[in-house]
């Protein structure tokens, strides 16, 4: 009961992920239909019998405005992949870097944070990139909701794939 189940809006557009139990709670009211199930494996209570889910649907759809990834050294980290986007390290402490430091304006957000190594960033210190020495590997941005379902969460069962645009 510790797998996750992708939770999909009623026109297929993922939403988020839940437990198992939750799936099946929301089953059970009607307010999902359970979309593909886990082979053969069966949840039994002493009246029903469930397919174990992978992916439901809701039966109504959810208005989601905007939805909006927390900003947080955690997520930034793996947006980043664990990687420093200076020299593309992913060994030793990585520290979260302001790409245009505080001191020349820069503030905190998705567009300019990257992941850093601690030797990239006592390089680059309260210097531009480019007064560094340094260059991103790629550019940092603000990643959606989907993107953060199947790079952050990441893809536990492959029955997903289709769902994440990904096949």
């Amino acid at each position: 009961m510790n797998q996750r189940v992708l939770v999909l809006n009623q026109n297929y557009e993922p939403l988020s992920v839940c437990t198992v139990k939750r799936a099946i709670i929301l089953n059970f009211l009607g307010k999902a239909d359970i979309v593909e199930s886990c082979d053969g494996k069966k949840i039994r209570s002493p009246s029903t019998v469930f397919p174990l889910p992978s992916v439901v649907r809701l039966g109504f759809y959810v208005r989601v405005p905007g939805k909006r990834i927390m900003l947080s050294r955690k997520n930034i980290l793996k947006r980043d992949g664990h990687r420093c986007q200076y020299c593309g390290t992913i060994n030793g402490p990585l520290t979260v870097d302001h790409v245009l430091p505080k001191i020349y304006g820069g503030n905190d957000s998705w567009e300019n944070l990257v992941c850093a190594c601690t030797k990239c960033n006592s390089i680059k210190g309260d210097k531009t990139p480019e007064q560094a020495g340094l260059k991103l590997l790629r550019k940092p941005r603000k990643p959606n909701h989907i993107t953060f379902i199947q790079q952050f969460i990441g893809i536990s069962d492959q029955r997903w794939r289709r769902y994440l645009f990904l096949d």
